[in-house]
């Protein structure tokens, strides 16, 4: 299913209102947020709920949430995750997630603030890499240097690998 850039929009407006609330309810704890980056319309399919399942994993191995809500809408999948460390400490290890996992890029984990993200620069790591060809993201992204299709072609066999080899171990 395709959605409409409101959908896109109210659905950013519904996860920061979620973000405050739970802020709001659990001072003094780092609040994680994980959400799925795919190209294009289509937020919520087999894709983006396999990057989902792998950060939820992820990030559960590597902090022991107190609270977690997790929510797969239409408009992409959303986890909170309230935890018991600084916040630099969680953005140090989500980005862990992040540049380490074979899904990781495709995962966005924020800690979220009060103000904010806190972004990679501000505890002192470098911008997030292209997918591609690993410039920083917002440069390749602003420049539009790769399409929509060899974006989801590279996903696709991301996803097929992780899938692969996480089921070869199962057996």
């Amino acid at each position: 299913m395709t959605i409409s850039l409101e959908q896109l929009l109210e659905s950013r407006d519904r996860r920061a209102a979620m973000q405050k609330d739970l802020l709001d309810k659990y001072p003094g704890k780092s609040l994680l947020c994980l959400t799925v980056q795919l190209p294009g319309r289509e937020k919520r399919n087999a894709a983006s709920l396999a990057i989902a399942d792998a950060g939820v994993a992820a990030i559960r191995e590597v902090l022991t949430p107190e609270r977690e809500i997790l929510r797969d809408l239409e408009t992409g999948y959303e986890a909170y995750f309230i935890v018991s460390c600084t916040d630099t400490e969680a953005k140090r290890l989500a980005v862990g997630i992040e540049d380490s996992h074979p899904l990781g890029r495709m995962m966005d984990i924020d800690v979220i603030r009060l103000e904010g993200p806190l972004s990679r620069e501000s505890i002192g790591l470098g911008p997030r890499p292209c997918l591609i060809c690993g410039q920083p993201a917002r440069i390749c992204m602003r420049a539009r240097t790769h399409s929509t299709e060899e974006l989801i072609e590279t996903i696709n066999a991301k996803i097929d690998n992780y899938l692969k080899a996480n089921l070869g171990n199962m057996v």
